[in-house]
């Protein structure tokens, strides 16, 4: 009988024992998938800021290089001028047929 009672003493301890690792186990991977669903948060804001920076690259670029802003320089500051019709020559390209 106290052979019974001793082996279901540590049957109970030993189940206690693993009750024990696996709650520690499941706070564990709980805080590492906290840790890591932050880390993605903060990835996508950094992702959403790097969208919004790209779309006033694009919008500045084209600001700058609006057709009218680059004649509007070139005659300004770098004094230049579109050259007379009778100066214009065309030429046309024969496609490279070696290729």
């Amino acid at each position: 009988m106290k052979a019974q009672v001793a082996a279901v003493a540590r049957l109970n301890l030993l189940l206690l024992f693993l009750a024990i690792v696996c709650a520690l186990g499941v706070v564990t991977s709980q805080h590492k998938a906290r840790k890591l669903f932050v880390e993605l948060q903060k990835g996508q804001e950094y992702a959403q800021q790097m969208e919004v920076e790209w779309g006033q690259l694009q919008l500045e670029q084209s600001t700058w290089a609006m057709p009218t802003r680059v004649e509007k320089i070139a005659s300004r500051q770098l004094q230049m001028q579109l050259p007379k019709g009778e100066k214009i020559e065309f030429i046309r390209m024969e496609p490279d047929k070696n290729k």
